[in-house]
C-alpha cells in the first residue's frame, strides 16, 4: 500500500495526559480527530475529548448525560450475564448499546500549528438534550459567509445522527438540532455554495440493504437537506471494503473538489484515500485513489485505545496552494499532524 503522508516529527501533538478532565471522577481516555480552522491568525482544533471513570477488574463503568445535561455514571458487573463487553468502544447491556466513553468538544489553538494550548474564555461544547445523551463527536468545521458551521455526530439511545451548531465568534452558538436523523454521521459541508446551494457529504448506514457509503446532499439554507444521492461506495477486496466516510470540507481546485476520506476493512483497520468531484456538478465523481494515501504504520497509530487507525475530519490548505496540513486521530487516542501535496494526491489518481 502507498503512503504519501509526511508525518510531523513531533507526533503525537496531543495525548490524554496533556489535558484535564472536565469533571472530578472522570479521566480522559482518548483524544480524537479534531475539526480544524483558522481564526484570529491562529490554527485552531476542535478536539473530541472522550472521558470515563477509572476502570476496575469487577465492573465496567461509563458516563452518560441525562436529558437535562447532568452527568450520570453507570456501573455494570463484568460477570453480569446480560453484559456484552467485547469492544473497547461499545458495550451492550440488556439489549441496549452504550458508549464506553462520553465525548465533548474542546477548543485549542496554536501560533505555529504544532504546539497547541487551551485559550482562556472559551467554553467546552457538551451534548444537550435527549438526542445527545451519549455525547457529541467528530466535529467538522466549515467557514462559509463569515459563519462557522459545526456538524457533529450526536449520539443517544435513540441512535446516531448529525447535529449542527453555528457561530461567528466561538463564544456564542446557535443550536440547530439534528439536521440528519439516524443512522447518519460524517457530515462535511462545502466551504462554498454552488449555484446558490449548500452542499454536504454525509454517510447514512444500513446493516441489511446497502452499506456504509458516502452520499451528497444539497440545501437552500444549510439546515434542510434534500436531493440525496450516493456517490462513493465500498469496494470488494480492497482496503475500503467495509465502510467509507467523508473527512472534512472538500478542497476547491482547478481540477475539481478534492476530498480526503477514510475507509476501513472488516478487521477495523482505517486508512485514508481521496476522490475528486466535478466543480459544477459535485454529484459526478471524476477520480478516486486505488491505494490509500495514508496507512497506519507508526507506533502511535498502531497501538492505543483502538489501534490500526488514522482518521481525519480537519485540515488547512497552506498559502502555496499545494500543501494540505492535516490533523488526524491516531489509534483513537492521540491527535497528530501530517502534510500532503495535492499534486502527489492527483498523481495517485492519474489526474494531470
Amino acid at each position: 500500500m502507498a503512503d504519501i503522508a509526511k508525518r510531523f516529527p513531533q507526533n503525537p501533538l496531543l495525548s490524554p495526559s496533556h489535558l484535564k478532565a472536565s469533571l472530578d471522577g472522570l479521566h480522559i481516555a482518548c483524544l480524537l480527530n479534531p475539526g480544524v480552522f483558522r481564526y484570529e491568525g491562529k490554527t485552531w482544533l476542535l478536539v473530541r475529548v472522550a472521558e470515563r471513570p477509572e476502570q476496575t477488574e469487577v465492573v465496567v463503568s461509563f458516563p452518560i448525560l441525562t436529558a437535562t445535561g447532568e452527568t450520570q455514571i453507570m456501573e455494570i458487573a463484568l460477570d453480569d450475564a446480560d453484559l456484552i463487553a467485547t469492544d473497547a468502544r461499545v458495550v451492550r447491556y440488556k439489549g441496549v448499546d452504550y458508549l464506553t466513553t462520553l465525548s465533548h468538544l474542546r477548543l485549542l489553538c496554536s501560533d505555529d500549528g504544532v504546539k497547541f494550548y487551551e485559550p482562556e474564555g472559551y467554553k467546552y461544547l457538551f451534548g444537550k438534550g435527549p438526542l445527545q445523551t451519549f455525547g457529541i463527536e467528530d466535529c467538522r468545521v466549515t467557514k462559509l459567509d463569515e459563519k462557522f458551521y459545526l456538524t457533529f455526530t450526536a449520539v443517544s439511545d435513540s441512535g446516531v445522527g448529525v447535529g449542527m451548531r453555528t457561530t461567528t465568534d466561538w463564544k456564542t452558538f446557535e443550536d440547530h438540532g439534528m439536521i440528519l436523523p439516524p443512522h447518519n454521521k460524517d457530515c462535511a459541508i462545502f466551504e462554498e455554495k454552488i449555484n446558490g446551494m449548500f452542499y454536504a457529504l454525509h454517510r447514512p448506514s444500513s446493516v441489511d440493504i446497502g452499506g456504509n457509503y458516502i452520499w451528497l446532499a444539497q440545501s437552500p439554507d444549510g439546515e434542510h437537506w434534500g436531493n440525496h444521492q450516493c456517490i462513493v461506495k465500498t469496494r470488494t477486496n480492497m482496503w475500503d471494503r467495509a465502510r467509507v466516510g467523508a473527512g472534512c470540507s472538500p478542497i476547491k481546485t482547478d481540477k475539481g473538489w478534492l476530498e480526503i476520506y477514510h475507509g476501513a476493512n472488516y478487521e477495523h483497520q482505517y486508512c485514508l484515500g481521496a476522490f475528486l468531484l466535478d466543480l459544477e456538478n459535485p454529484y459526478k465523481v471524476l477520480a478516486r485513489t486505488e491505494e490509500p494515501i495514508m496507512v497506519p504504520s507508526e507506533h502511535y497509530e498502531l497501538t492505543g485505545f483502538f489501534g490500526h487507525v488514522v482518521f481525519t475530519n480537519g485540515h488547512i490548505v497552506e498559502d502555496d496552494g499545494d500543501t494540505i496540513t492535516m490533523y488526524y486521530g491516531a489509534a483513537d487516542e492521540h491527535v497528530c499532524g501530517a502534510r500532503f501535496s495535492m499534486k502527489e494526491i492527483f498523481n495517485t489518481m492519474g489526474v494531470e
